[in-house]
């Protein structure tokens, strides 16, 4: 059976079941704190399950998008090793929301998987959860009956915690589940042990591939459980094991889901799949970690420095690594395996063909970049196994790897590939320490005590009536403590708000909440599962008392002329450059406006002044507001509006409307574009291969940006004494042409009396005329002296050692006769260097390097005499 049938086959049954099938969430989660990345089914209905959000329907199914390599769920490290783990998955799923529960979810699992997909009962096992005193849970005698009508009490196994106890976090929904395990061994091995003493104990080929969870439970902070409003079945089936199982194969890797992206980059490498177990690894880490790449890119998150973006380098760059140690890829590879996965999974998931020339660029500009961090680590590496071998130490100081590790990126596995072959070890006890007193710092440079919420009336989600008013009378629905780096803060989320909570790119609103008695106020306003939390340093007196809550007006304002010059300005682009530009993230303040989009190379000057012009006409235009609160996907569709790639919308949506710009937006806005004043770009530049930022400020900052230009100007020509600025900075800059060219040539005569001087008194010996010594000149007088030494001495060996801004240079320049005796200045200096922890290169005659190290730097230049003298002898 085909992976696609496979998949079609599982939400056609539930379809017959009367399930709505869904389309899969975004893999990267925004709006909800908790979560980085979308790790299971469940995710996009957490609010369902934690009565945030009323039901759509009351069963759902679908297949997801999952990523696990961060948080609880990391299985990272074992991907590409064993068969059957893997960063990007997809998750076969359904739901029930207080419909039905055990009975139907266990009977409609046992009918899919024997009687659809014909699997044999004598291979599956099932788990129940044995209960837990601690928790108050007694054992899954329900789970355990319904079973029985369909396995042997044999095949009916009884779990801990730890497997039969899903948790969505430390906190929030959870309940007992039961586990599907599914035995793939041959018949030989089936006999000789039961498949029932190998569930779950990690064995490769008798694996868990359905997993029941009956979400009955909320874990609270202080670990206890209580009832959730409704009982809910949340179920999720890997589908790359599910394939495994029905094509009749021992490895994920082996089916039709990985096999075409394995056989590409066989074809690529030159190497045989199956022959090599290290070359094996590496072809399944790339096959597995392209598809987590390509999907977050798809999904708007680009590779970055910080939170999701830095898992997602994290993740490319273990591909590379794999590929670049074991698979001889020095060139970017991975870009060249993206048309293939957006052929094979472009059906499914249409996002990866609409955004295929973004992820191919992406991908090939972050491979470029680490393939050269690579190159960089070797030399640094190189020179740190020569120090350990001088100073007599058999292994790697464990601080020196960690350096190489945590400054350079170089992996730790490299080092000791690179190490081994070197003939020496790498203390990795001592790594690990470094490792561990890092992850530390940074668990408590981010740790948070978070209260449960104290609820004093229930409410489903947070009525937001900041559309319509800055003001509203408000109840205080439930509160917590939170504190954080010592500080602490209380959040309060009300029965109804005009506060907008951060999200969309848009910066939460701040002002205040009064009551008779006293003001407080809102430093902050977040978004967080549905719910909008005001921020606050003290908590109310009597927080059952009525307040007002007051929105800070000036900076409202502001922030919606920002949102709505966004808008306009996303339109004026797609004009100027044309239709593929598409947003992909903004960030909206009352004090500026930041848009990234995609576009594949600089914009120009006159491009930029284009867009200006486009925005600030539609602002005197004064467009105003047209918005449709409750929208279909439908009518937005009809109405051109921009639909962004990687955010979830629902089946009703907000439409706004500016004249010719007609996005979907949940933000607040202007009531019409003319109060927005004046609309000023400050800065554009790339943050990514096909991505491109730009800066902008409206209304009295744009003003601010034209006096401080208009100042800037007055200034010049006040300081020149000259009203026509241009005329008398070119007459300025033509004097200062002729005095460079006057001081050029005055100092080719100082070099040219220097070189005369030092080699008049540097007499020739064992066979040449040697200069070694350091100085304090510039580098581009080094480099005249360097020449002009080497048109007067043929037998002539430089070696000169010069700091600069702290950091070391050294510079090889050799006659003539010198290099025509094989010796190579290239060579010489890239050795020399280890000693000021730097590199270079150069011609045979002449090269310079780097360094970090000027403590080194005469050891540098003794070592460079010491290889010319033994090359010459």
């Amino acid at each position: 059976m085909e992976s696609p049938k496979i998949r079609q086959a599982f939400l056609d049954f539930f379809q017959s079941k009367g399930h709505q099938i869904v389309p899969s969430a975004p893999m990267v989660v925004k709006g909800d704190p908790t979560l980085m990345f979308t790790n299971a089914g469940m995710n996009q209905f957490k609010d369902i399950f934690l009565g945030n959000a009323p039901r759509k329907w009351p069963r759902a199914a679908d297949t997801q998008k999952c990523l696990r390599v961060s948080g609880k769920h990391n299985d990272l490290e074992e991907v590409g090793h064993d068969t059957y783990h893997h960063t990007m998955f997809e998750m076969l799923g359904n739901w029930s929301y207080g419909d039905y529960f055990k009975k139907e979810a266990i009977e409609w699992a046992w009918e899919l998987l024997h009687d659809v997909y014909g699997l044999p009962a004598e291979r599956m096992y099932a788990t129940v959860y044995e209960g837990s005193a601690e928790d108050g849970v007694p054992f899954d005698r329900e789970a355990y009956d319904y079973w029985k009508r369909f396995l042997p009490e044999d095949h009916i196994i009884r779990g801990n915690r730890h497997d039969n106890f899903w948790e969505m976090g430390e906190t929030g929904p959870c309940g007992p589940c039961s586990e599907i395990h599914f035995d793939l061994r041959d018949e030989a091995e089936i006999a000789l042990k039961p498949g029932r003493e190998l569930v779950n104990e990690s064995h490769p080929q008798v694996i868990e591939i359905w997993n029941l969870v009956f979400m009955q439970f909320n874990r609270k902070a202080n670990g206890t459980l209580e009832e959730l409003p409704a009982r809910n079945v949340d179920t999720g089936m890997g589908f790359e094991r599910l394939c495994m199982i029905l094509q009749g194969k021992k490895s994920n890797y082996d089916t039709d889901v990985f096999q075409p992206t394995i056989r590409r980059i066989a074809e690529l490498s030159g190497k045989e799949y199956g022959a090599d177990p290290k070359a094996d690894v590496a072809m399944r880490v790339m096959a597995d970690h392209l598809r987590a790449i390509a999907f977050s890119i798809a999904d708007g998150q680009l590779p970055s420095n910080v939170k999701a973006g830095y898992v997602i380098r994290r993740i490319l760059r273990r591909a590379v690594r794999y590929g670049y140690t074991y698979l001889g890829f020095t060139e970017p590879t991975l870009c060249k395996l993206v048309a293939g996965l957006v052929g094979q999974m472009g059906g499914q998931f249409p996002e990866l063909k609409a955004q295929q020339t973004l992820i191919e660029r992406v991908i090939e500009e972050e491979e470029a970049a680490f393939l050269r961090t690579l190159a960089t680590g070797i030399t640094l590496l190189d020179g740190v196994i020569e120090r350990t071998k001088r100073e007599g130490r058999e292994r790697i100081a464990g601080r020196e790897a960690f350096e190489l590790y945590d400054t350079f990126g170089f992996p730790i596995d490299l080092t000791e590939l690179i190490a081994r072959e070197q003939g020496v070890g790498v203390d990795l006890e001592a790594f690990e320490r470094e490792l561990q007193a890092q992850k530390a710092r940074s668990r408590n440079a981010a740790a948070v005590d978070t209260d449960d919420w104290v609820e004093l009336f229930p409410i489903r989600e947070s009525v937001f009536t900041g559309y319509d008013t800055l003001t509203e009378q408000v109840r205080i629905a439930r509160y917590r403590r939170v504190t954080s780096k010592g500080k602490t803060s209380y959040q309060l989320v009300f029965d109804r708000t005009p506060f907008y909570g951060n999200s969309g790119g848009q910066l939460g609103d701040i002002g205040s909440i009064e009551s008779a008695n006293e003001r407080i106020p809102v430093v902050a306003t977040e978004k967080e599962n549905g719910l909008i939390i005001h921020i606050v340093r003290e908590l109310p007196e009597n927080p059952q008392a009525e307040f007002r809550a007051v929105v800070d007006a000036d900076k409202r304002q502001s922030a919606a002329n920002n949102h709505t010059a966004t808008h306009l300005m996303h339109e004026a682009l797609r004009k100027v450059l044309g239709s593929h530009v598409e947003q992909k993230g903004s960030l909206v303040t009352p004090e500026m406006l930041r848009f990234d989009f995609s576009h594949f190379q600089k914009v120009t000057p006159e491009e930029l002044r284009e867009v200006e012009r486009l925005v600030n006409r539609a602002v005197r235009a004064d467009h105003p507001l047209e918005e449709k609160r409750d929208a279909t996907r439908e009518e937005a569709e009809a109405a051109g509006a921009m639909m962004l790639f990687g955010e979830k919308y629902g089946d009703r949506v907000r439409m706004v409307r500016f004249g010719e710009s007609v996005e979907l937006c949940g933000g607040t806005h202007t009531r019409a574009t003319g109060t927005i004043g004046l609309f000023k770009i400050l800065s554009e530049s790339a943050i990514s291969a096909g991505v491109r930022r730009i800066e902008a400020v409206t209304g009295e900052q744009a003003e601010k940006v034209v006096y401080a230009a208009e100042d800037t100007l007055r200034n010049v020509a006040d300081y020149l004494n000259n009203p026509q600025v241009l005329q008398a900075v070119k007459k300025m800059f033509e004097s200062n042409e002729t005095l460079s060219r006057e001081v050029e040539q005055m100092r080719r005569e100082q070099v040219a009396q220097w070189a005369a001087k030092i080699l008049s008194e540097t007499p020739e010996r064992d066979g040449m005329q040697l200069i070694a010594t350091q100085s304090d000149r510039r580098p581009e007088f080094v480099k005249d002296l360097a020449y002009n030494l080497r048109q007067r001495a043929p037998r002539l060996v430089f070696v000169l050692g010069t700091v600069s801004d702290g950091k070391p240079t050294l510079t090889v320049m050799l006659g003539e006769e010198i290099a025509a005796q094989g010796v190579n200045a290239g060579a010489v200096v890239r050795e020399a260097a280890k000693l000021i922890q730097g590199g270079g290169g150069g011609q045979p005659f002449f090269a310079t390097a780097g360094g970090k190290n000027p403590e080194g730097l005469q050891a540098a230049i003794d070592r460079a005499v010491e290889l010319i003298c033994e090359q010459l002898n």
